[in-house]
Parts: structure tokens; C-alpha cells; sequence
């Protein structure tokens, strides 16, 4: 059935008022996702001493969001796909900004940790469509390259300025304005994304590939829980837990092969390109947002900052990001794709070497350095991974390649919060859980690098 453009009528534009207003329609979508990722780390206190939760819960909080985001983007790359790319970004967008409501009016865990899964699913739609709205206007490599940046980086800056906006709220109106603030910024966002034109969607199937969206879910979902929960199971729960993921994992796969119209085609993977972007934006964001998580307790819990001291604090780490994305396009170009991607995972590496000096007692000064590199590099990697994987599939797939990649960044960091809080936990006392937190850091980094450096060897490399 031949989809139908939103009857609204529209201004015509210019192709550089296009991108523009592309960019501001989409950046919004950006800055509330990335906020809330940093915006609630510096919350975790007052939201543990409101309803009387322990770091297990605190997780939750957290990945409840991360959980419903990773799980449902494949679906959401398809939605944009076959609704358009507006289409999705308006309904992502609202719901989004309605679930914030929610979180801000919670009265205790389980409807706070709803509230975020249904944040999660808006993010899951606006997030495929906004880079699928930013392809479409940019048809060019180097521009879209640009622009991708510019995306990325504006989010960025929200996630830089979340933890001191989400101190000083904290500190004036509590913690239920960290979710709150997220309805403005989201409102704002629909009129700029209303000024632009959709183009008419593909002619596809309307049904969602439910078997594969289900079994995605509990492969990733299982041993999240695991992770957070499974210290508290009988091993042969545990056990039978982990057989029910990888039985779930070979449910997707047969599912995807077997589909006339899967909601991830296997056969993006065959680019090798596309493959290697997939995993080094996975341990990219494992490694920062699970350092982020460890970080927020670590200078609250350990060191006993208050929320705004511990949003300065957090500021080198993530105020950097915004650096790091706004220079990616340009240092990739200058050093290449492979050597700046590996650069990248060794300044991870480096960072957490260098942070094995915090202790409760540390001068602050120690970790500075570490913190900023650190940033730098989570700044650099995650557009110049997206560009190039985005420019080696076929353009009809964008959509749901923008949600693979997407899905890949948020499992990594559903992951990276769940085994990071889970070592900090269990690893006494927390200094000896936080080093062993960044020995795991410095492995993945190198891991991510060799795989990158595997992936762009010159080949000739096909559209998937």
C-alpha cells in the first residue's frame, strides 16, 4: 500500500534553508535525548534518599530508558522508512516530551522506571527519523558528514551543560525537574519539523516484523537484568537466564533470515564498514556511559559532593564530547578514518590508565586530564563512525541503518552501566570496583581498535 504524504501545506525552500532548518528541527531531538542521559546521573541521589532506592534500582532508573531505546530502534529505522522521516519525528518527539511528564510526577520506582521505558520508545522513533531527515537533506558525503557532526555535537553540548543545569535544578526545585525540563526544549522542537517538506515514503509493507522485534527484546533485556540483578539469583537461574538470551539472540537471526521483510537486514552486515561501525560505536558508548553512571556515584556517594559540585565536577568529561564532535569530520579527514578511529580508542585507553589515581581522598586535579581526554574521544567517535556507515549503504536503507547503529549505542551503553554498576558493587571498596572498571575500559579500547583497523583495509566496498 502506497503511503500517504501529511496533507499540510508547506512553505517551499531553498536548498540551504532546507538544511538549516533540518538541522534545528532535528538538533532538538538531539539535545533532549542526550540531556536526559547526563541530566539524570547527577539526580541518582536525591531520586535514591526521595523513594528509598539502592543502586540496583538506581540502574533501573537508568536503564529502563537505555533498554526500551536499544530494543525498539530497529523498529523505529523501519517506522521512519515506511511513515517518513517527519512522520516519525513528530510522534517521537511528543511522546518523548508526554513520558517526561510522567517521570517528573512519579511517586516511586515502578512508575519512574515505566516512565522512562516509554521515554525510551519515543527516542527510539525520533532518533532513526532525525538522521534519516538529515540524509535526505544532504545528499553529499562531505556534507552529510558535516552535518551529522553538527547534529551530533549539539547534543553534545546538552549533554556537557546536563550535569551543572541538573545540579543547580536539583538544587532549587528538586530532582523531578531534571525530567521536567525536557518539555519545553521538546515542544519547541515540533515547529521546525512541521517546516519541512516530507517526501513520500517508500511503497512498503505496513506489517512490523513482530517475531524479530520480541526476540530482540529479550536477548538484550535477559542479561541486562542478569547483570544488575543476577548477584542476588541461584547460579541455575542465572544459567537458565543466559540460555534463555541465546536462545532468543538465534530466534532474532532466524527470524531476520527468514522474513520477507525483516526490520534488520542481515544483509547490511556484509560490508564490512558498516560492520566495524556497528561494533566501535557499541564499546564507545559502553565505555562512556557506563564511566558516566560510575562517575556520578563515584563523586556524590564516595567523595560526597553535592549535585551542583558534582555537575562541575562531571564538566570536563562531558563538555569535551561537544569539542570532539565538532572537530571529528576535520580530523578524520587530515588523519584518515583509520588511524584517527584508533587514535580515538587509545585516548579511551589512556584516559582510563590515568584515572586509576582517583581514590575518596585524590586531589580532584588528578582525574582533570583523564576526564578530558576521555571526552574527546566519545566526542570524536560516534560521527566519524556514523558517517562513513551511513554513506556505504543503499539509500533506501538509511533509515533503518541509522537505527542499527543507534541500537548498537545504546546496548553498549545499557551494558556498560549495568557491568559497571555492578563491579563498583560488588568489588570492595569502591576504588578497587572503579579500577577494575578501567582495566575493562583500556581492554574494550583496544579491542574496538583492532577491529576498526581490521574493517579498513582497501577493499572495494559495495552498497549493502
Amino acid at each position: 500500500m502506497n503511503e500517504k504524504v501529511l496533507a499540510i501545506p508547506l512553505p517551499s525552500t531553498s536548498g540551504t534553508r532546507l538544511r538549516r532548518r533540518v538541522l534545528a528541527a532535528t538538533g532538538v531531538s538531539y539535545v533532549i535525548v542526550l540531556l536526559d542521559a547526563s541530566i539524570v546521573n547527577v539526580a541518582l541521589n536525591g531520586i535514591s534518599d526521595s523513594i528509598g532506592i539502592g543502586i540496583d534500582g538506581l540502574q533501573w532508573v537508568v536503564n529502563s530508558y537505555t533498554l526500551a531505546f536499544a530494543g525498539l530502534l530497529l523498529t523505529g529505522g523501519t517506522l521512519a522508512d515506511r511513515w517518513g522521516a517527519r512522520r516519525a519525528y513528530l510522534a517521537g518527539l511528543l511522546l518523548f516530551t508526554a513520558a517526561s511528564t510522567g517521570c517528573g510526577l512519579a511517586a516511586g520506582l515502578p512508575v519512574l522506571a515505566a516512565g522512562r521505558a516509554v521515554q525510551g520508545v519515543g527516542a527510539a522513533v525520533l532518533v532513526p527519523a532525525a538522521l534519516k531527515l538529515i540524509d535526505q537533506a544532504h545528499p553529499e558525503p562531505e556534507p552529510r558528514a558535516r552535518a551529522i557532526g553538527i547534529w551530533m555535537s549539539l547534543g553534545a553540548v546538552a549533554m556537557a551543560a546536563g550535569p551543572l543545569i541538573g545540579g543547580s535544578l536539583i538544587s532549587w526545585l528538586g530532582w523531578r525537574s531534571v525530567f521536567f525540563v525536557n518539555v519545553p526544549i521538546g515542544l519547541a522542537g515540533v515547529w521546525p519539523a512541521l517546516s519541512v517538506a516530507e517526501r513520500p515514503a517508500r511503497s512498503l509493507p505496513q506489517r512490523l516484523d513482530l517475531p524479530g522485534q520480541v526476540s530482540a527484546v529479550v536477548a538484550l533485556g535477559v542479561p541486562i537484568t542478569v547483570l544488575i540483578q543476577g548477584r542476588y539469583w541461584s547460579a541455575p537461574l542465572v544459567w537458565t537466564a543466559l540460555a534463555v538470551s541465546a536462545a532468543a539472540a538465534a530466534a532474532f537471526l532466524v527470524a531476520e533470515v527468514r522474513s520477507p521483510h525483516p526490520m534488520l537486514p542481515l544483509s547490511l552486515f556484509r560490508g564490512r564498514v558498516f560492520a566495524a561501525s556497528t561494533v566501535v560505536s557499541a564499546t564507545s558508548a559502553l565505555i562512556f556511559y557506563g564511566l558516566l553512571f560510575v562517575c556520578g556515584l563515584y563523586f556524590q556517594q564516595v567523595r560526597g559532593y553535592s549535585p551542583v559540585r558534582a555537575g562541575l565536577a562531571l564538566l570536563p568529561l562531558t563538555a569535551t564530547v561537544a569539542v570532539g564532535g565538532f572537530g571529528s569530520a576535520r580530523v578524520a579527514r587530515l588523519l584518515g578514518s583509520r588511524w584517527s578511529m584508533c587514535a580515538a580508542f587509545g585516548a579511551y585507553a589512556f584516559g582510563a590508565l590515568g584515572l586509576l589515581g582517583a581514590t575518596r581522598t585524590s586531589p580532584y586535579w588528578l582525574a582533570l586530564a583523564p576526564m578530558v581526554v576521555i571526552g574527546l574521544a566519545g566526542g570524536f567517535i560516534s560521527p566519524a563512525a556514523t558517517a562513513p556507515a551511513l554513506g556505504a549503504v543503499d539509500k533506501a536503507r538509511v533509515g533503518i541503518a541509522a537505527a542499527a547503529l543507534n541500537t548498537a549505542r545504546q546496548s553498549g551503553s545499557a551494558i556498560g552501566v549495568a557491568a559497571f554498576g555492578t563491579l563498583v558493587t560488588t568489588v570492595h571498596p569502591f576504588s578497587s570496583g572503579l579500577h577494575a572498571v578501567l582495566y575493562v575500559i583500556a581492554l574494550a579500547s583496544a579491542a574496538a581498535a583492532a577491529v576498526w583497523t581490521y574493517s579498513c583495509r582497501p577493499t572495494a566496498q559495495a552498497p549493502a
